[in-house]
């Protein structure tokens, strides 16, 4: 399967979720997805369930604290001006952590799917106009300055004194400095590259060089087989959800 391929059916899992399918609809996506998952990325599925999790856990806690623990009803309910619930909200809390899970899951499988490329590779077998593959290249780069940026910060606050090596409750009074310090540290090297490092090495002109991947088909291999079927799969979605509003 082609990079290609694969984001092709990443983006139309992602747009048919964010339309909000109904009952027949969700359980068709999840099928899909599952089966994506076992056939194309195998046993790293688990790393992207984790990775969801990590991310969807917090907002929905807090998500739940908000509409279900203080608001007692749900968004909708407001905007409508009627008597809410806490039911109805734990519902839409539910219905949207359920969907950023998914979201997030499909781009974690994607990216596990092509985890042996590294991301120049990656970026360069898309077929995709040069400025937005530009974009892109520099858009993962910033990835490894974050990381940077934050064991920068960690190591700087504990060696002041402010955090501490294991779990404390000083980490937890003082977590707002690591992130002050995170965001300083990486705006500064962010700065550096952009006016020092970058146009010194010549860095923009040798991206477009290393991004230009010549003549090759877009899709191809497995991308014939897993397209039709995401395509048919979305034209059922569609169908089972007017069938399920009816």
């Amino acid at each position: 399967m082609t990079p290609n391929g694969a984001f092709t059916v990443g983006f139309i899992l992602i747009a048919l979720s964010v339309a909000e399918p109904g009952p027949r609809g969700a359980a068709v996506l999840v099928a899909l997805a599952l089966a994506f998952a076992v056939i194309e990325v195998g046993g790293a599925s688990l790393i992207a369930l984790k990775r969801a999790a990590i991310v969807v856990l917090p907002l929905a806690l807090f998500m739940s604290l908000v509409w279900v623990g203080l608001v007692g009803e749900a968004p909708y309910q407001i905007a409508a001006d009627i008597v809410g619930t806490r039911t109805a909200a734990l519902v839409y809390v539910a219905k949207l952590s359920g969907r950023l899970f998914f979201v997030v899951a499909v781009i974690q499988l994607v990216f596990l799917r092509f985890a042996d490329l590294t991301p120049l590779q990656l970026v360069r077998a898309l077929a995709l106009p040069a400025p937005v593959k530009r974009m892109l290249a520099i858009t993962l780069s910033l990835i490894g300055t974050l990381r940077h940026a934050i064991d920068r910060a960690h190591i700087a606050l504990i060696a002041s004194g402010t955090l501490t090596r294991a779990p404390s409750w000083r980490n937890a009074v003082h977590s707002w400095r690591l992130i002050q310090a995170v965001w300083l540290s990486a705006v500064t090297i962010l700065i550096g590259r952009m006016r020092d490092k970058w146009p010194v090495e010549g860095t923009m002109a040798r991206l477009d060089g290393a991004l230009d991947r010549g003549k090759s088909r877009v899709f191809a291999g497995a991308d014939r087989i897993w397209l039709p079927i995401t395509l048919a799969a979305g034209c059922a979605i569609l169908l089972a959800d007017l069938a399920w509003k009816r």
